[in-house]
């Protein structure tokens, strides 16, 4: 059965995957101007899910968001890139920043779709070039950041937590505090977002975090040699070698290491609630809210989790269609948030080796997340009660419902045999529904299970 078997189980899913489908599709057509055109279609190449979100949001912010988005993957392949030598490689991230002023500029490198996004940035440039000037000198600046940070890193191991935080500050942290000033230089968000770049970091990190810890076995394995960014500080206590942990025979480790790795990425959970808790505009919060709900249900679902020394644990795509769906306000943000750390804390109570070093901490931060989310949700439900339902909704839900039922009731002939059990307007037509009379019970149970099913579905969305 498989994704049909994983799809019946949650039928709550059904809808949102049909939107998200829709949505993706709305995404994949393309603007008109043909340099917009190529940014817009390379962003759909590179990350399908991202240029969901960024299409909603309204211009001159998508535009720039999206170059703003082009700009740091190019600078990222050529990090990426292991056949670039390091003394051509560590000049160019240095001056990336003043690449993106170059019509014309291009670079072999990188993989894939990467590599025609390199041969073909000056596209990218032309794009950047025509933004407003305040978003021009944000994508400069961060990208200039990013550059030397990443250029340190480049020989540099990353021992401790302190050097942990610090990568994921210079290829994540920044980017989030480069969104915050376009959000505020739109015009969309307070101009105090823009200056919030501690609360910003911690948002890059969380979701930085998320990804390093999701693909370890992808990172270890890469060609021709790993970069891997787990700090040593933590990785050592568990084994001699990082490498050590993709080994079956070291399963127990690893999973103690995952975890411990885990525990330190939730650290950063408060402080991103204190970021979103102060956005207005409900498209900016979406595009920053969907990721994090989704960085969280990640680490619920690595948790403890073996199979992330195997292959990438992902969330269920019908979940993360749901998370699209319904992430429109705080509200929705604590439920989803509460959802994940209770499937945490289930792992916690019921799952975890009670010698896991790190368990106490564990515990400790996911209450103290839970308890936070719990206050938070029951304040916001107190001061935005939930509308009435319409009556057409109403209405709808009826007609279906009896419809369905009455079909049912006539076909099974729980009000008797023949044509005397219909309403008498129907009794003229009851020849239809009595040719093939197994194949219309079959069908009569599919519909009333189905219908139930959507009017379920449609009153809890």
């Amino acid at each position: 059965m498989g994704k049909l078997g994983e799809l019946l189980s949650h039928p709550n899913e059904i809808m949102p995957l049909l939107r998200m489908y829709r949505a993706a599709k709305r995404a994949t057509k393309l603007p008109k101007d043909p340099d917009l055109a190529f940014c817009y279609g390379m962003l759909n190449d590179v990350s399908r899910s991202f240029a969901i979100v960024i299409q909603q949001l309204p211009n001159p912010l998508r535009d720039s968001i999206c170059v703003f988005y082009l700009v740091l993957r190019g600078l990222d392949t050529v990090e990426d890139d292991m056949a670039l030598d390091v003394d051509f490689k560590l000049p160019e991230l240095r001056r990336f920043h003043e690449r993106i002023y170059d019509r014309g500029f291009t670079m072999e490198c990188g993989y894939n779709h990467y590599k025609r996004l390199m041969a073909q940035f000056g596209v990218v440039v032309n794009v950047f070039l025509a933004l407003p000037p305040p978003h021009q000198a944000v994508i400069a600046d961060i990208t200039r950041r990013m550059g030397y940070g990443m250029a340190e890193f480049i020989e540099k191991e990353v021992v401790t937590v302190a050097d942990y935080d610090k990568y994921c500050h210079y290829v994540a942290g920044l980017v989030g505090i480069g969104l915050s000033q376009l959000f505020a230089a739109s015009g969309l968000e307070a101009n105090s977002i823009g200056t919030e770049e501690d609360l910003a970091n911690h948002m890059g990190l969380f979701l930085q975090k998320t990804n390093i810890i999701r693909d370890y076995l992808e990172d270890i394995l890469e060609e021709p040699a790993p970069r891997m960014f787990w700090p040593r500080d933590i990785w050592g206590k568990y084994a001699p070698a990082l490498a050590d942990f993709k080994e079956p025979a070291n399963r127990g480790a690893a999973v103690r290491c995952l975890n411990d790795m885990i525990t330190d990425a939730l650290r950063h959970l408060p402080y991103c609630l204190a970021y979103m808790e102060q956005l207005r505009h409900v498209m900016v919060f979406r595009f920053c809210a969907i990721p994090q709900i989704m960085a969280a249900g990640t680490l619920a679902a690595c948790y403890n989790n073996g199979r992330v020394f195997e292959g990438v644990v992902k969330m269920r795509r019908g979940e993360t269609a749901r998370i699209f769906e319904t992430c429109n306000d705080l509200g929705d943000l604590y439920t989803w948030f509460l959802q994940f750390l209770a499937a945490m804390e289930a792992k916690v109570s019921n799952e975890v080796d009670p010698t896991d070093p790190s368990l106490p901490l564990t515990r400790q931060r996911i209450a103290e997340a839970r308890k936070a989310c719990a206050a938070k949700l029951t304040e916001w439900k107190r001061t935005h009660p939930p509308p009435s339902e319409s009556g057409a909704a109403l209405t709808r839900d009826f007609l279906a419902l009896s419809i369905t039922g009455a079909y049912f009731y006539y076909v099974w002939q729980l009000g008797g045999p023949g044509s005397e059990a219909l309403p008498e307007l129907l009794r003229p037509y009851a020849w239809v529904l009595e040719q093939q009379a197994g194949l219309q019970k079959a069908v009569s149970l599919a519909l009333l299970v189905l219908v139930f099913l959507l009017v379920a579905v449609l009153r809890r969305a």
